[in-house]
């Protein structure tokens, strides 16, 4: 058996960890949907979590996970989206400094929620090297540890807690359906998931416009992320070092949608679920909707997650 970032004993460590922090999230369904879908579907809410996405569990376990000496010292990452406001709040709640680099060209209002969070931002040039620069100097001025949006053992473990409380809320799934975008969510899940019933199976999904898992499960070997171009602006990174061994042996297919396929599900989830589901949070709904998806067989029970909810009541995405 191969050995992967973490194991699902790592995940039930995570999940005493983060209990009583971390919001443990509702499982909702749709008759709507069923039917649209064919099959039974259930719907793991963490657009609910705090921060209003799964990230913060991941957060929460590294920070919690920190000795004392260490946590004093505080957390660096670099981020602009949900990880950046998970780990801020998840220091501020273990009282901790957190040190977020953001590119320049972050919106405002992100800016603006990662320091409501207790985040210390200091912007940079908007690429990945200005961002990884600035990250490792601020992590040598201060002794801080650096805490990586999903290419972290301790985020992955975090991640895949989600998956064991739907698995005890619905133990007879026979898949779930699983958003990719750097892959922490999708490994955490596959490690929960499969650990806990080897006969689950696990789907990918990514937008057609940021779909590297997708063409590296085809091609047999990791292929990173070139010019991502999508509506679902929180799966626009590539795959990891730590994640893409457990999707390439663990995640069965991974399926992609079109960008208007994602809108005419996140319209959907909107009017007949009265959920407010970020673009991202609705690409593996979509793919259970897919005609390629409905051809699977043996798919009784599939299992989803609204991965994120923070959308901008400002922008018509439709």
């Amino acid at each position: 058996m191969p050995t992967y970032a973490c194991d699902l004993a790592d995940v039930r460590e995570a999940a005493k960890r983060i209990a009583g922090i971390v919001h443990r999230t509702p499982v909702m369904t749709s008759e709507t949907l069923d039917q649209l879908a064919g099959r039974k579907l259930f719907f793991k809410c963490e657009n609910l979590q705090k921060v209003g996405a799964f990230k913060y569990r991941g957060a929460t376990n590294a920070v919690r996970k920190l000795s004392d000496a260490e946590a004093a010292r505080g957390v660096v990452t670099h981020s602009s989206g949900n990880h950046a406001q998970a780990l801020a709040l998840a220091a501020r709640v273990r009282g901790i400094p957190a040190y977020i680099v953001m590119p320049k060209t972050a919106p405002a209002v992100k800016k603006a929620a990662v320091e409501g969070y207790g985040g210390i931002v200091t912007l940079c040039e908007p690429n990945l090297s200005a961002r990884e620069e600035t990250a490792a100097r601020l992590v040598k001025e201060t002794g801080a540890t650096l805490i990586p949006p999903f290419d972290y053992p301790d985020v992955i473990a975090g991640q895949g807690t989600a998956a064991l409380e739907l698995l005890e809320d619905v133990p007879d799934l026979d898949a779930v359906v699983v958003q990719v975008g750097g892959g922490g969510q999708i490994a955490g899940w596959c490690i929960a998931g499969k650990g806990v019933n080897p006969r689950l199976r696990v789907f990918g999904a990514e937008p057609f416009g940021a779909d590297d898992a997708a063409r590296s499960k085809a091609a047999g070997k990791w292929i990173p992320q070139t010019a991502p171009n999508t509506i679902a602006d929180g799966l626009l990174t590539s795959t990891g070092e730590l994640t893409w061994p457990v999707i390439r042996d663990r995640v069965e297919a991974v399926f992609t949608v079109t960008d208007d396929e994602i809108r005419s599900t996140m319209r959907l989830v909107w009017e007949r679920m009265k959920l407010i589901v970020e673009p991202s949070g609705v690409v593996g709904t979509a793919v259970v909707l897919t005609a390629a998806f409905k051809s699977l067989a043996g798919l009784k029970k599939v299992g989803l997650v609204f991965s994120g909810g923070n959308v901008s009541l400002d922008k018509l995405y439709w």
